[in-house]
């Protein structure tokens, strides 16, 4: 029995319109549609983080090596013609650090907090963007503002710290336990800004209504590395109290 094989593709279904071709052909990696793949843009962004933690780490893994030898090595004077041990003691402001370790903590809540929020915003943004499809007004909580102030409370803190360390008079050059101190915390507090400064970004792309997903990019990297940065913040306490 002979039988008939269309050579021309079939591009309706039962009379209707075109079928709908999914945005980069459907597999999430093409480059032949107009339509941003923010799932790769996501990806790209995490291993960006990955690299830059990766980074980081290894800055304090040095500073910790060079803390934890320079603490065990004697010092030449010339008066006594000897070696002496010059590491020195420094009598840490525990109370503010343990509430800037809180404020920190609290902000690390915080923007866990904002991360989920813009999770969930850009998982219903495809259907508000449907017709005759509304899901009411959402009333959403200044997360990433509150995680801001958070932030900010915890380098102002830290300022605080340096002031009191002064007033006990412990410097930089007092003694190169003091010198680490002051290196160890202050480079926990550049880091701490920069994210501090991605969290601006996040807030002034929300006032310019760029599209939530492009806001939830920097959201979820920046609640990341704000992890990183409460952990890392952690590990410096921790280094200060028990290695000396």
């Amino acid at each position: 029995m002979a039988t008939y094989s269309p050579s021309t593709p079939v591009n309706r279904l039962g009379g209707g319109g075109d079928v709908p071709v999914p945005p980069n052909g459907g597999d999430g990696g093409g480059d032949n549609s107009n339509f941003p793949n923010y799932g790769a843009r996501l990806r790209r962004a995490r291993l960006g983080l990955i690299c830059g933690i990766a980074t980081v780490s290894m800055v304090f893994i040095s500073l910790t090596s060079a803390y934890v030898v320079r603490q065990g090595l004697p010092t030449f004077d010339g008066a006594t013609n000897s070696y002496v041990r010059d590491w020195g003691q420094v009598q840490l402001p525990w109370l503010l650090l343990a509430i800037n370790t809180a404020l920190l903590l609290i902000s690390s809540l915080t923007m866990e907090f904002a991360r989920r929020d813009i999770k969930r915003r850009a998982a219903l943004a495809p259907l508000q963007s449907m017709p005759g499809i509304s899901l009411g007004e959402e009333k959403h909580f200044p997360w990433l503002g509150v995680t801001v102030v958070l932030g900010l409370g915890f380098l102002v803190g830290q300022w605080m710290a340096w002031g009191e360390l002064k007033a006990r008079g412990f410097f930089v050059d007092t003694n190169p336990n003091s010198s680490f101190v002051y290196l160890l915390t202050a480079a926990h507090a550049v880091h701490l800004a920069g994210g501090i400064i991605a969290l601006l970004w996040a807030a002034v792309t929300s006032l310019l209504h760029r599209p939530i997903e492009g806001r939830r990019i920097v959201v979820d990297v920046t609640a990341w590395y704000w992890h990183f940065m409460a952990v890392l913040w952690i590990y410096v306490l921790a280094l200060l109290a028990f290695a000396r």
